[in-house]
């Protein structure tokens, strides 16, 4: 893959960080999304669950900001995600899924309703709510689970949130 097809990829993977679509992925991006997901999941923002969804969020921020919000503003523009994630990616690119890690872990947990690892169904209500398409939901959470025992786990999400970064197009 060229570079400049690899950046038009990394670029289309910004809108989905950009929850409320105002062209920067910023805190409120993050914090949306974490109010979103304890909602679905019908927890409190006080509880253990739900603080660790936030905690998770505001890591992953701290992250994202860290590697791409180049001018210091607060927000990370479309062109400092591309600058920042093609950098990271080139340099490791499961280094630049580890910022995601507490969050992933704190929705894991949240979507794991059971105790028994987060089912497919869970995992689709996840993707749906941080407004992945239905039919695109369906199907990445059926990619998730690369072990094919219904279940996804931490190791499987990671190395999906990675491959997303990392794989052409489809």
């Amino acid at each position: 893959m060229g570079s400049s097809e690899y950046e038009r990829k990394i670029a289309s993977r910004f809108a989905g960080f950009d929850q409320d679509g105002n062209g920067f992925i910023d805190r409120e991006d993050f914090s949306g999304a974490a109010k979103a997901l304890i909602d679905e999941f019908g927890v409190t923002a006080r509880s253990d669950k739900g603080q660790a969804v936030y905690i998770g969020a505001e890591a992953f921020w701290q992250g994202m900001a860290g590697i791409a919000d180049v001018d210091g503003d607060q927000r990370v523009s479309r062109q400092e995600f591309v600058t920042g994630a093609v950098k990271r990616l080139a340099d490791n690119p499961v280094r630049f899924a580890e910022i995601a890690r507490p969050f992933l872990r704190a929705v894991l947990a949240l979507a794991d309703e059971d105790g028994n690892g987060v089912t497919l169904q869970a995992a689709e209500r996840v993707l749906r709510t941080l407004n992945v398409p239905a039919d695109v939901a369906a199907k990445a959470a059926a990619a998730l689970d690369s072990e094919h025992d219904g279940r996804i786990s931490e190791d499987e999400t990671l190395a999906a949130f990675a491959a997303y970064y990392t794989t052409p197009e489809v």
